[in-house]
């Protein structure tokens, strides 16, 4: 906290201090716990992300290059928001979860013990197929990590995927990050649906809805609004610029 790390940061290394130490006692090595509580952490902030206009520009600045590289981040691009995808689904994405034919690949989601079908528009199933292209019809990682010393040899990383986005982002203009291209998507989402919760829910496989009218809100600013409407209620306010004395 006296380095202002984020609630969520501090929560997550606790989570593992914690479980580290409960191994602990269960082998036997240790006979204490971690009594400290977890920090209270802000609802989502900022659920927006880059926006429609932003991720069109990511893209386009990919089309301008014909690298393979290029052609892979294209491909988990189109995955984080044309389907709302977490970061670790797209990671975790084996040859093995396409179904090219049926056009589907299957997700294990947040917190899931088996894996959902999702059906793939046209553009993230073209984005893929050129991928695949490149990167060969063999089983194991969909996304593979093309860093200069091993290029196309193991599973891209989280890190890897972050620097990518974060990377592109940075050569527009703009702050980026993976989940913020789900926020994006998801915002969209509300957007084309006239903030149909319910619908939307389905497509951004949150468990509880109420996650979702954050979203909302914050896609509306509801407070603004009603803001707004509270101050002009009021009739008679003094001029611009004028003094009243407190």
């Amino acid at each position: 906290m006296d380095r202002e790390l984020a609630a969520n940061t501090i929560n997550r290394r606790l989570t593992a201090l914690r479980s580290l130490v409960k191994l602990g006692r269960t082998l036997g090595v240790v006979s204490w716990a971690i009594e400290v509580q977890s920090v209270k952490a802000d609802p989502y902030r900022d659920t927006r992300g880059p926006g429609r206009a932003g991720f069109r520009d990511m893209l386009d600045s990919l089309a301008n290059r014909k690298d393979p590289k290029s052609l892979r981040d294209r491909a988990p691009l189109r995955c984080l928001y044309d389907l709302g995808l977490r970061r670790a689904e797209v990671l975790n994405l084996d040859m093995e979860d396409l179904d090219r034919e049926a056009g589907t690949v299957a997700v294990l989601g947040k917190g899931r013990t088996s894996k959902v079908k999702l059906t793939l528009p046209p553009e993230t199933k073209k984005a893929l197929e050129v991928w695949i292209g490149v990167r060969g019809e063999a089983p194991g990682p969909l996304f593979c990590s093309m860093n200069r010393t091993h290029p196309g040899k193991g599973r891209l990383t989280a890190i890897g995927l972050y620097g990518m986005v974060r990377e592109l982002g940075r050569r527009l203009g703009f702050k980026v990050w993976p989940h913020g291209l789900r926020h994006a998507a998801i915002t969209e989402a509300l957007d084309l649906t006239g903030g149909n919760v319910r619908a939307v829910q389905r497509f951004s496989r949150h468990r509880d809805v109420r996650v979702l009218e954050r979203y909302d809100d914050n896609r509306r600013d509801l407070g603004g609004e009603v803001a707004k409407q509270v101050a002009a209620s009021v009739p008679g306010d003094p001029e611009s610029g004028s003094l009243v004395n407190g």
